[in-house]
């Protein structure tokens, strides 16, 4: 079990050092000019350990879409009742926000907003990954509550659409000039104020 434990640590650092190794380039680079075997020789891993963590080139930008999907559902499936999804998830949204502002100056232009603001290519895979959460969080909402499958479908786009603003803006005030620190300073207040309506709307009516 211990061996177990370690082996798992060991590949959750190699696959966080590769994903920051690829962010510093596409920082330095963009994305587009950078090829998935300069991101191993610069991890100094081989091409084929990368793959085996990222199939492919654009999971190296969107490495943390399946453990966010599989939180965020979570969160929602295990509510208390009378919770609405919103309250479910504003504290993993405002720490994410909150997250911006530890990122290290050297990786802050390789984070996928920032990359979204500048690539259309990148761009597009952001809005598929919001798309994808979108249908993991109304799923989510249809198992744990009464409401129509077409009502949970609008509950998840709204979800998932927090997280699209908030790729949007951190890349947008990236792109501008924004500090991480300031970034979190202007976002935070907004993203409480949106989760509050949210909240609102989405709390079950007795």
């Amino acid at each position: 079990m211990a061996d177990s434990g370690l082996r798992e640590r060991k590949k959750a650092r190699t696959r966080r050092h590769i994903a920051e190794t690829a962010a510093r380039l596409f920082a330095e680079r963009g994305y587009e000019k950078v090829a998935v075997s300069e991101v191993a020789r610069a991890a100094e891993v081989a091409e084929q350990t990368l793959y085996n963590y990222f199939p492919t080139k654009e999971q190296l930008v969107t490495d943390r879409e399946d453990q966010i999907q599989d939180q965020l559902s979570e969160l929602i499936r295990s509510r208390p009742a009378g919770t609405s999804p919103a309250a479910a998830i504003r504290d993993f949204v405002l720490e994410t926000v909150s997250e911006i502002g530890g990122r290290p100056a050297e990786t802050a232009r390789g984070n996928l907003g920032y990359l979204a603001a500048i690539s259309p290519a990148v761009n597009r895979l952001a809005l598929e990954t919001t798309d994808r959460l979108g249908t993991a969080l109304a799923a989510a909402v249809l198992e744990s509550s009464t409401v129509a499958p077409e009502l949970a479908r609008l509950q998840g786009i709204a979800l998932a659409g927090v997280f699209r603003i908030i790729i949007s803006e951190s890349g947008t005030r990236t792109h501008n000039g924004q500090t991480p620190a300031e970034i979190v300073a202007d976002l935070r207040p907004q993203f409480e104020t949106i989760l509050t309506e949210l909240d609102r709307w989405l709390t079950p009516t007795t």
